[in-house]
């Protein structure tokens, strides 16, 4: 990122979900479920955590979660996924949640937060995360 792209922020991380919110997904607000949006986060960074391990995996802890901003429905939501860190079996992904919505043209940031997976075999026990080519 350069200055001249100081005004323009945008997501850091690749692409990995991309959903619609309906109106089962609100509260008596009419403002999207918290829930519902750490749901999407968790798939989005288990699915790069799968990708990663090249199998199984087990959410083991989330963090440095943030609301900047409500989700509504109908808007365009996006789950950015990055690899932050990777240790003998565990992978810390931050996932940051970016919306457009359904009358605007630039997207805004909604949350993020820090996910912490562990690489699981088919009987459920820890196992290594293979080695990682760039």
């Amino acid at each position: 990122m350069t200055a001249y792209d100081d005004d323009k922020p945008k997501p850091r991380g690749d692409l990995v979900l991309q959903i619609v919110p309906l109106p089962q997904d609100t509260n008596a607000n009419g403002d999207v479920f918290a829930g519902w949006l750490v749901k999407q986060m968790d798939i989005a960074a288990a699915t790069m955590a799968g990708r990663i391990s090249l199998g199984r995996n087990a959410t083991v802890a989330m963090d440095r979660m943030e609301f900047l901003s409500p989700l509504r429905v109908g808007s365009q939501v996006g789950c950015y996924c990055e690899l932050v860190d990777i240790g003998r079996s565990s992978m810390k992904i931050n996932v940051e949640v970016w919306t457009l919505d359904r009358t605007a043209k630039n997207p805004r940031k909604v949350t993020e937060g820090r996910f912490v997976y562990v690489a699981i075999d088919e009987q459920g026990r820890i196992r290594e995360v293979p080695e990682q080519h760039q």
